[in-house]
């Protein structure tokens, strides 16, 4: 499940144009370049931090959620994408030796399992949120 949320979020992009990717569509600030960053510190912060204990300076990741969403001028389909897969692969490698039950305690002590579940969750919600703005800006198109 979590690779599907993962590859889902990535996907989202595929196809569009920066200024697509970068389109306001609610209130919030989230867009749906945002959200693959967002996902991006999602899984730097369960996996790099809580299960490594690398700090969040770092991972080179905001510092805090809210953060996370802010674009930069040099962040680009291409280069978020690539942050992604990445930053997926360390969190492979951070787990790859360790049993569901084995505790973690980068960010308090907690079973690996534990933080599968809200991964997955939060990955889940994010995935929902960028097929509707996807859907949305597609949309658009045919205006």
């Amino acid at each position: 499940m979590l690779e599907e949320y993962r590859a889902t979020l990535h996907d989202s992009l595929e196809g569009l144009t920066e200024q697509e990717a970068r389109a306001s569509l609610v209130p919030s600030k989230t867009t749906l370049l945002g959200l693959l960053k967002h996902v991006t510190f999602v899984e730097a912060v369960w996996f790099g931090e809580a299960v490594s204990g690398r700090p969040r300076r770092e991972l080179g990741v905001a510092s805090n959620p809210d953060r996370s969403f802010v674009l930069r001028k040099v962040d680009t389909i291409a280069s978020v994408q690539m942050a992604h897969r990445e930053t997926c692969e360390a969190s492979r490698r951070a787990t790859a030796e360790l049993a569901l039950d084995d505790e973690v305690t980068g960010t308090g002590i907690r079973a690996l399992w534990q933080l599968y579940l809200q991964v997955s969750r939060e990955l889940a919600q994010h995935a929902g949120h960028a097929d509707i703005l996807r859907e949305q800006v597609l949309a658009a198109r045919q205006a």
